[in-house]
């Protein structure tokens, strides 16, 4: 018998060698995909930026932004005024609701919840479009400023709702992903419906905003919106070991000491806070969300602490080649990148649901 079990602990050391190397291999292979992920999104930047009516070179882009004082005041207000802010800000929209599409789909455990399937996005079209039809008169506040805090303030209400949601009692996952749907289609009834009393002008407004467009961007919102990621980004990855666990299950997750309420309130908190200050700045925008953390996943697996910062950067990217093909479709007009997402994001869509509609 001591003959049988002398070779155990020689045995054991070289298996936990083997496997913490291997798993050194992957992590080491998980930071070298990031790593080209943010290559490949300084790269789509640059091109962004070179892109565009009036064509402008690299060349002469990179020393109008280093030495604006060379640029006549035409070429300046092009670069600072229209090609950055449009760049950045999608980019930075592109972060915001693929990760909150990564973050809902987390903690609701379901791979077609994001912002735009479980009506985020709808609830704050309704909101804009409220004030559009209706307009609000304050001194203190522009047009275009309540536009977007309406947006903001609806699409808060919508997460709130799905937090209130998950506290009545037999109220699971299915039920939440259930009532975004539900939520859905009531908010786009009602836009329906003020589409269909607004007057000429103002039905224009609201179809171009519920398209979508990075053509609203200027430094104020890109501000706001940096603010918000600042904020938010650090919190979710300080999260993100604990929505690893809740991925396995509830269950096992409680069994770790995590209180799983807690964790799916503050999830919600700043997924409200992202996809809400995203869409209130640039209209709705679908599938960002829902495409940038799948095709995350499918490069670095279901660890949230990869899942997370690789999805942000493939939703920036994502949007970024999508305002590239938006200058590109129809020389001469900025097609709405909204159209854009939707085209490339609609197929994509209908193979999740034919993949994972058993799981449901």
């Amino acid at each position: 018998m001591t003959s049988q079990a002398h070779p155990l602990p020689e045995v054991a050391p070289a298996g936990l060698e083997a496997a913490s190397q291997g798993y050194r291999r992957l992590l080491a292979r998980r930071f070298w995909l990031l790593a080209i992920l943010v290559v490949l999104l300084l790269f789509a930047v640059l091109i962004d930026l070179t892109t565009g009516p009036s064509g402008m070179g690299l060349g002469m882009l990179i020393d109008g932004m280093l030495h604006p004082e060379h640029l006549a005041v035409t070429d300046r207000i092009i670069i600072w005024n229209v090609r950055l802010p449009y760049a950045l800000m999608a980019v930075l929209v592109g972060c915001a609701l693929s990760l909150a599409g990564a973050e809902m789909q987390a903690i609701l455990n379901n791979p077609l919840a994001s912002p735009f399937t479980l009506g985020v996005s709808s609830a704050a079209a309704l909101g804009a479009s409220l004030v559009i039809v209706f307009p609000v008169s304050v001194s203190w506040l522009s047009g275009n400023a309540a536009v977007s805090l309406s947006a903001f303030v609806f699409a808060c209400a919508s997460v709130f709702l799905l937090q209130a949601m998950s506290r009545l009692r037999g109220a699971g996952v299915e039920s939440l992903v259930l009532f975004g749907i539900a939520l859905v289609f009531s908010c786009n009834a009602l836009v329906a419906l003020l589409q269909l009393v607004a007057t000429e002008d103002v039905l224009q407004q609201l179809v171009f905003w519920s398209l979508g467009s990075v053509a609203r961007a200027n430094w104020d919102k890109l501000g706001i919106l940096a603010l918000v990621l600042v904020i938010v980004m650090p919190m979710s990855f300080a999260a993100s070991s604990r929505m690893t666990l809740l991925r396995m299950g509830e269950d096992r997750a409680q069994s770790f000491g995590i209180d799983v309420r807690r964790l799916r309130l503050f999830s919600l908190l700043r997924i409200s806070l992202l996809s809400a200050t995203a869409v209130a700045f640039v209209g709705t925008i679908g599938f960002i969300g829902l495409v940038g953390p799948h095709i995350a996943r499918i490069l670095v697996g279901e660890d949230q602490r990869f899942l997370l910062p690789a999805s942000a950067i493939v939703g920036a990217l994502l949007l970024s080649l999508s305002s590239i093909a938006s200058k590109l479709i129809m020389p001469g007009v900025i097609v709405p990148v909204g159209i854009v997402t939707a085209l490339v994001g609609v197929p994509i869509f209908v193979v999740l649901v034919f993949k994972r509609g058993r799981q449901l």
